[in-house]
């Protein structure tokens, strides 16, 4: 092993110029040679600034948070064993198998990738919001307009004062707001099980039992369970309503959970679902 490969920058310079452009999501720049992904690409990917991003890779700066490792790591598509590298290089102790992971492993972000436009996000074990692809905002609204703390679903869903989905710009209703409650609640008591470690998960949880009568009345019930699919109706401001199918898959290793939102096909409400893409994609030309 070369020094090279012992220091963080080099190595997240070599990370970042193996991954193609388009297996992130994004579009190659014409005429440029060197491979791989721009250090600009990676720092909006992993939510940094551009200087960070060179500060890192030229060794002036060695000591990310384990957050900043984390989300360099999604973005850079590392396997589990290259994201615990990344983290020692950083000096940090990588995430133990008790700790709610939010790393995405390459497979699941090519399957997100190749969703396209259908609407899909990634949530970890503590439904905190990953990842999301481009369809997911034009659906719901730009995730990023909120504070990376507030992207919990149960956090905001319990401390909110109206039934309509948090984590979307307009109101999104399930059709059984109770039996979505009570999932998400079961789901969060199966994820305590899995991760007792977990100081995240923990933290939610005293919360919402100390915040939120309706949570604390449903977590004293002590139903553990998954969550599995809704259908929900969302209010589009620029479209109207949209009721659309909510499916939850499952990566069994870290109980990430892929939210997927369909339309039946030839419905009025698939026209408008991809009419909604279309506004979405607007949007993103004039930003």
């Amino acid at each position: 092993m070369s020094g090279d490969e012992l220091s963080l920058g080099p190595a997240l310079r070599t990370w970042r110029e193996r991954l193609a452009p388009e297996a992130a999501g994004r579009t190659p720049a014409h005429g440029r040679r060197t491979p791989g992904l721009r250090r600009e690409d990676l720092a909006d990917l992993a939510g940094l600034s551009v200087d960070y991003v060179v500060r890192l890779e030229q060794g002036r700066a060695t000591n990310p948070s384990a957050q900043v490792a984390g989300a360099l790591a999604r973005a850079l598509q590392l396997s589990r064993h290259e994201r615990d590298h990344l983290f020692r290089l950083a000096g940090l102790q990588p995430p133990s198998s008790t700790i709610v992971s939010d790393h995405l492993p390459p497979g699941l972000q090519r399957i997100l990738a190749r969703l396209g436009d259908s609407p899909a996000a990634v949530f970890a074990a503590d439904w905190q919001l990953v990842s999301w692809n481009a369809g997911w905002s034009a659906l719901l609204g730009d995730p990023t307009a909120i504070p990376v703390a507030a992207r919990n679903l149960v956090r905001t869903r319990f401390t909110s004062a109206t039934e309509c989905q948090p984590l979307a710009g307009w109101p999104v209703i399930s059709n059984d707001p109770g039996a979505t409650d009570r999932a998400l609640v079961a789901d969060l008591r199966r994820a305590s099980g899995r991760y007792p470690d977990d100081p995240r998960l923990a933290d939610l949880i005293t919360e919402m039992v100390r915040d939120s009568p309706r949570f604390a009345e449903l977590w004293r019930e002590g139903v553990v369970a998954g969550h599995a699919e809704d259908r929900k109706t969302i209010h589009h401001p620029a479209v109207g309503p949209i009721t659309i199918d909510c499916d939850v898959l499952v990566d069994s290793d870290t109980d990430l959970k892929i939210i997927i939102y369909t339309a039946i096909p030839g419905s009025e409400d698939a026209g408008r679902l991809e009419l909604a893409m279309v506004v979405g994609a607007a949007e993103r030309t004039w930003r």
